[in-house]
Formats: C-alpha cells, sequence, structure tokens
C-alpha cells in the first residue's frame, strides 16, 4: 500500500476556503482507499506553516497514477494551483501492522 500525503500552505486569509473546497474536489476520486481532506489543527510548538493536508491510501502505484489521471485530481489542480503557496508531497510505502506477540 502507498500513502500519498500532500501539505499546502495558505497566505491570503481570503483564499483559504477556496483551497479547501478546492481539496475537497478530491473525494470525489473513486481510485483511492482512503482519502481525508483536512486543516492542519496547528498544535506543534516547532512549526505551523502548513495550512492543509491530503492523505490517501492506494493499493499500489498504478492506482495512485489512475487517481492523478481522474478529472476530479485535474479540477482541483485548477481550482488550488493559482491561489496556493507552498505545496509539498510524500509516497511512502506503508510498514504492514504488526499484532504484538
Amino acid at each position: 500500500m502507498i500513502r500519498h500525503i500532500v501539505y499546502f500552505s495558505v497566505s491570503s486569509a481570503s483564499a483559504r476556503d477556496r483551497v479547501l473546497d478546492g481539496l475537497r474536489l478530491l473525494e470525489a476520486n473513486p481510485h483511492a482507499l482512503h482519502l481525508e481532506v483536512g486543516e492542519n489543527l496547528k498544535l506543534d510548538s516547532l512549526g505551523n506553516d502548513i495550512d492543509f493536508v491530503v492523505y490517501g491510501e492506494f493499493t499500489d502505484a498504478a492506482a495512485l497514477e489512475a487517481f492523478k489521471a481522474h478529472p476530479s485530481y485535474e479540477a482541483s489542480i485548477a481550482a488550488v494551483r493559482p491561489i496556493r503557496d507552498l505545496r509539498m508531497a510524500a509516497d511512502i510505502v506503508a510498514r504492514e501492522q504488526r499484532r504484538p506477540s
């Protein structure tokens, strides 16, 4: 399983709702096993530069590529890219959860 995590910052207070709405367009995408779009609670005392997070789980790289090829992904990019500042992404292979012995 691949975990796809994307972080966004938005300096304009007036653009925050539009960015969140644009990111939520991704929720219509059927290719993720699990997808969350949320606002950073900013509870970390060392860094609160990130405003929004998209977290997705995908069966494999092909599913992630299908997610990125879906019209909802393109619509989200069109809505968010012009008004966001920072975008950082990471893709990791999920470790299997181990049961305590």
